[in-house]
């Protein structure tokens, strides 16, 4: 256990520009100390003594602000950040070098007993501040789950997944967990290089509207030229006025 320790101290340093020090991180970092006292208390619910463990879980949380049920199974180096109000259910699978942020849910949908609740997370992922997992499908390794996301279906390997409910993109990233993980390690699920589905279909709307703009323009002047009558200054304001519109809610929505 003191190995395990160990090396989710340096694993934390890693990922952590604030941690300064190992006794820093020993004393004052409550998502360790959760993660401490649950290999405890997990340890008591594998050989049957479930009601010392629920005790000793209650008490955890007291401690630390972080609630883990002493049934979910949670892999090596494993980093909750802050910590204060995270939430993981009985049937939750966390697999090793994840990072999960204050006021995570990793919650269940189901009111059946003995069946997966609770989301299967893989190598590396990260769940930011806020984020709701719900439901018994599989985070893929590496995957993203950007702030205040509710997540109710499963997300692929190397996939980012934002929004209520949450959409899914896809970065161009490495996908790697070795030593070289850290150059691309996303705080607070945060991916550069990747557009929103949502936004790029409203550009796609918007791109279309000034074309069409465009074809009605120049058929008002073919028809202005084919009965010799000008187009009318009203008109000309007006299409002028729609086509600003539109491409300030594009940059807008490129920001």
């Amino acid at each position: 256990m003191l190995n395990t320790l160990f090396e989710t101290v340096d694993s934390i340093i890693t990922r952590d520009p604030a941690a300064r020090n190992r006794f820093e991180v020993i004393t004052c970092y409550p998502g360790l100390h959760a993660i401490f006292l649950y290999r405890i208390y997990h340890f008591f619910w594998v050989i049957d003594l479930k009601w010392l463990a629920r005790f000793l879980s209650l008490l955890a949380r007291i401690i630390t602000g972080i609630e883990i049920h002493p049934g979910a199974k949670i892999g090596r180096r494993v980093f909750l950040d802050h910590g204060l109000g995270i939430v993981i259910g009985e049937t939750t699978e966390i697999g090793d070098d994840c990072t999960i942020y204050q006021g995570v849910t990793l919650g269940g949908t189901s009111l059946y007993k003995g069946v997966k609740r609770h989301p299967t997370l893989g190598k590396g992922v990260v769940i930011s501040a806020g984020a709701k997992v719900l439901g018994g499908f599989t985070v893929g390794d590496g995957a993203r789950v950007g702030s205040n996301a509710v997540v109710l279906k499963e997300i692929p390997a190397g996939a980012t997944a934002v929004g209520v409910p949450a959409r899914i993109l896809h970065p161009d990233l490495p996908q790697t967990h070795d030593s070289e993980s850290k150059a691309y390690f996303s705080a607070y699920g945060i991916t550069p290089n990747v557009d929103d589905p949502v936004s790029m279909a409203l550009k796609g709307l918007i791109d279309a509207s000034l074309e069409q703009e465009s074809k009605i323009v120049a058929l008002e002047k073919a028809l202005a030229q084919f009965s010799n009558t000008a187009v009318s200054p009203e008109s000309n304001k007006a299409q002028s006025d729609t086509k600003r519109d539109l491409g300030a809610i594009k940059e807008w929505l490129k920001e």
